[in-house]
């Protein structure tokens, strides 16, 4: 039975967890596009220590993109919890949202992550790579079951190979996969 905290990991190196991570299952959280492929997240930090978050997926064959803040709950804490910002919609972003980014769990290499959020509601595991290997996702997936989520309502997430370059992809100007998301089920 899961404790009501969820624990996190300690000490993340935020230097070495930039750079780019692909969704290879989720829970997805509402503003997900239902039918996004080769969703992935785009770390950068900035100088004043949060992090410039790229978040893109790919739906009906166009680029729909995301840009948010990421920062540390507390910064006095060695615990990877985070609070992540977005404004929406993206194509008249006016409306703060916030939602919480924590590590559940990362490999000592940084190539595979667990996030999760207090609520349990949504989870992510993330890899370096588009694919990853089975033995490493049954792995996240008890973890993810230890700490009390329902894996059953984990959907995995299609990507082609190689995964689409942002450079020249067809866009989503209108940022309609957001709107699409909040109707669909």
């Amino acid at each position: 039975m899961a404790n009501n905290e969820l624990e996190v990991v300690k000490g993340v190196d935020l230097q070495r967890y930039m750079g780019r991570w692909y969704e290879i299952a989720s829970i997805p959280s509402r503003n997900q596009p239902k039918n996004g492929t080769n969703t992935r997240a785009t770390y950068t930090l900035n100088e004043d220590g949060t992090v410039h978050v790229l978040n893109e997926t790919w739906s009906d064959g166009k680029r729909g993109f995301i840009q948010g803040t990421a920062y540390k709950v507390d910064p006095k804490s060695d615990e990877a919890k985070l609070k992540v910002k977005f404004y929406v919609p993206p194509f008249l972003p006016i409306i703060p949202v916030t939602g919480d980014y924590w590590v559940l769990y990362l490999d000592d290499d940084y190539q595979y992550a667990l996030i999760g959020q207090p609520s349990r509601k949504n989870l992510w595991i993330l890899c370096r790579a588009n694919r990853v290997d089975e033995e490493v996702y049954n792995k996240l997936i008890k973890k993810a079951k230890e700490v009390g989520y329902d894996v059953s309502k984990l959907k995995t997430t299609a990507h082609t190979d190689p995964p689409p370059e942002t450079e020249n992809a067809p866009a989503d100007t209108k940022g309609l996969w957001w709107v699409k998301s909040i109707f669909e089920k």
